[in-house]
């Protein structure tokens, strides 16, 4: 009855945002990850003017409320940013498809990402790193050679967390996605099949339990990166 037509509100089933789900939430985890590990490596290891005020502006992030950045991220994708006359920024058109669900979920998430990356990194040998660049490794070279592999704990850790929260979310998908049903997440379904009136609550506990398959499949795959990602740079 989940994945088949059951009355008027379940008339196409769960599968197609089921999918959905799976589609906003790879690439929303994806694209944090890539772009916080090379973030992390530069201000672990590439020092520069400003780089530890940067961090540390950084890891502030982590106490917007998301909430406060959603009115303003909308006005951004659907209307650019203006001064007085002037549009300074022109508007992305993003709301409504799957990127304007991606990009939030990944600006999100960067500030964590970075921190929890940046202190693993950093905390790397030293000797390792100079060997390397001694014998004329780039940072490119050394970032892919033996960052990525040594990072693969903080990496699934990380990992973990996001999937977790991006799978769960049910805001940030119906905030961003303008009304559009055809880009809903599972959640957006499930929230929608108890109905006005509260009944046929069978169908909402048979797709949450569909729903928390996934997360136990990906939480017991990574769960042996989880402990050592977390205590990652704690102790040197």
């Amino acid at each position: 009855m989940i994945f088949g037509s059951a009355d008027s509100g379940l008339q196409n089933g769960v599968l197609p945002f089921f999918i959905n789900s799976f589609v906003i939430t790879i690439p929303a985890v994806i694209f944090p990850i890539a772009i916080a590990t090379m973030a992390a490596y530069c201000l672990a290891w590439v020092k520069f003017r400003g780089s530890d005020a940067l961090f540390f502006f950084i890891f502030a992030l982590q106490i917007v409320p998301i909430q406060m950045s959603l009115i303003p991220l909308l006005q951004l994708f659907t209307g650019g940013v203006h001064l007085g006359s002037v549009q300074i920024i022109p508007r992305l058109g993003i709301a409504g498809k799957f990127a304007g669900i991606w990009l939030p979920h990944t600006m999100f998430a960067l500030p964590l990402a970075i921190y929890l990356l940046h202190n693993f990194i950093s905390a790397l040998p030293k000797d390792l790193m100079e060997a390397a660049y001694v014998d004329g490794a780039s940072h490119f070279k050394v970032f892919r050679s033996i960052v990525l592999p040594l990072s693969v704990p903080a990496i699934a850790a990380f990992a973990i967390f996001q999937f977790l929260w991006v799978w769960n979310d049910l805001l940030v998908a119906l905030s961003f996605s303008g009304g559009t049903q055809g880009i809903f997440p599972i959640n957006a379904k499930l929230s929608t099949m108890v109905g006005a009136w509260g009944a046929h609550w069978e169908y909402l506990t048979a797709g949450a339990f569909i729903t928390i398959a996934v997360p136990l499949v990906v939480f017991f795959a990574l769960q042996r990166y989880f402990v050592r990602g977390l205590l990652a740079g704690s102790v040197k």
